[in-house]
């Protein structure tokens, strides 16, 4: 079935049941894991130079923050897996690079849920994953 599924966080709340989900699909058929973040890009604010100096440090500390649930659910139910991290872009492309350059046969991500005119004028990750896909797509609630 699946070998390798990707799992894609913000660290939130509601990409949980997104990481449950793959954990257990992965465990199920033997699959490995990697999960993965994309952390905003570099915003300047008046003392640049040193926001800048500090930026890598902060983005890794951002990405471990929200990968922590990912890694706390894989460790626990002992299913191998690993973490990367982007910095910038659009997370629904960066998503899709990371599949394909990782060789997934899976993505596994969460939905807000956004619907009517919030949904149209703001989009969705998740919608944009599906459509551009060339692999399955599962998106949880």
């Amino acid at each position: 079935m699946y070998r390798h599924i990707l799992v894609a966080t913000d660290g939130s709340q509601r990409s949980v049941p997104a990481i449950r989900q793959a954990v257990a699909l992965a465990k199920s058929v033997g699959a490995r894991l990697t999960g993965i973040t994309v952390v905003a890009p570099y915003a300047p604010d008046a003392n640049a130079v040193s926001a800048l100096s500090g930026f890598p440090a902060a983005a890794r500390r951002e990405a471990q923050h929200a990968l922590q649930d990912f890694r706390a659910e894989a460790r626990a139910q002992g299913v191998r897996s690993s973490v990367a991290y982007l910095i910038g872009g659009e997370p629904w492309k960066a998503i899709l690079l990371a599949a394909k350059a990782r060789k997934c046969d899976l993505i596994v991500m969460g939905s807000h849920g956004r619907g009517g005119l919030a949904g149209v004028l703001l989009g969705s990750e998740a919608t944009k994953v599906l459509t551009h896909a060339g692999i399955p797509v599962l998106i949880c609630r």
